[in-house]
């Protein structure tokens, strides 16, 4: 059996890390990801996807990630089964975070276009001591 996901959407709002009674990190985040095809009112129409990540994984995305950041998330897709406080019961889907990459090559929340060459790549000046 496989249960694995992988979406590519913006942040919706900064991570959230907390931690449990034992001490491990946690962080909470939802990212937006646009459909691929309109609806029939003609409109493109976007899911909202909550992910949880744990550990490492966690102080990363809390420390790197922040709104309107293009994400990459892997991991599996888990449904929770839960009582609303008026006696409701609901159901939750969530990805469960193995990894989160970078979707956009933004840095230190400047502009793309202005902190970094196109590509993401720097241009490195040849001094004829490259091992190429």
């Amino acid at each position: 059996m496989l249960n694995r996901i992988i979406v590519m959407g913006r942040i919706t709002r900064d991570p959230e890390l907390r931690r449990t009674n034992s001490g491990t990190a946690v962080a909470s985040f939802t990212v937006a990801v646009d459909r691929d095809f309109k609806s029939q009112s003609g409109e493109k129409e976007t899911d909202f996807i909550d992910v949880v990540v744990w550990r490492n994984t966690a102080e990363f995305v809390s420390k790197y990630f922040s709104k309107d950041r293009m994400a990459v998330v892997e991991g599996r897709l888990q449904l929770r089964d839960w009582t609303d406080k008026n006696g409701n019961k609901r159901r939750s889907a969530e990805i469960v975070a193995d990894s989160v990459y970078f979707g956009d090559s933004k840095r230190d929340g400047g502009d793309t276009a202005q902190s970094e060459p196109q590509g993401g790549f720097s241009e490195i000046e040849d001094d004829g001591n490259l091992p190429f």
